[in-house]
């Protein structure tokens, strides 16, 4: 399949916000200050936080997202519908709602089963039952502070997806 690796981190990070600093620590781009420390082994300083850039996450991202949850062979739209969940929610939360979106044995991890239950899926049909399913994975938090920024983000994605899997679909008839 064709890679949609870069529109789906440009999109990736429209959703993600700058640098903040809360309880948990610093937040640049998305990336959480323990996350950028698992990836790159070491402790780092707020300080290194404020200053990462988008060539410094994107192969994070990439790496630990990205390829993680197979997007790269997943049919286009719900690749970036996949990975915009698993930096949100976690991987394997994003790849427990595909399994259960497709009918496969929900266990959060990504293999040839899923895969194959998912490339099986009509991909219109498969955006909407898996954006359904994040929505109802939003409502159960019980989080009124940020439900609606997650709903708002799930609706922007789905239509996202969606436009993706028409254009392919386009050119796939010609």
């Amino acid at each position: 399949m064709l890679s949609n690796w870069q529109n789906s981190f440009e999109l990736l990070l429209d959703s993600e916000g700058g640098f903040v600093v809360d309880r948990g620590g610093a937040t640049n781009l998305g990336v959480t200050q323990t996350t950028w420390e698992m990836y790159v082994e070491r402790h780092a300083t707020i300080e290194e936080m404020k200053a990462l850039t988008v060539s410094d996450v994107e192969p994070l991202y990439k790496r630990l997202f990205w390829d993680r949850m197979w997007c790269d062979r997943m049919p286009i739209g719900i690749d970036y519908l996949l990975f915009d969940m698993g930096v949100n929610a976690g991987v394997g939360q994003s790849v427990l709602l595909l399994q259960r979106a497709v009918g496969a044995n929900p266990d959060g991890a990504m293999g040839p089963l899923t895969f194959a239950a998912t490339v099986t899926h009509n991909p219109v049909e498969l955006i909407n039952t898996f954006s359904q399913s994040k929505i109802d994975f939003y409502k159960s938090l019980h989080d009124p502070v940020n439900e609606k920024g997650w709903l708002n983000r799930v609706a922007k994605v789905e239509q996202q997806a969606l436009e993706f899997t028409q254009r392919q679909l386009v050119t796939q008839k010609d």
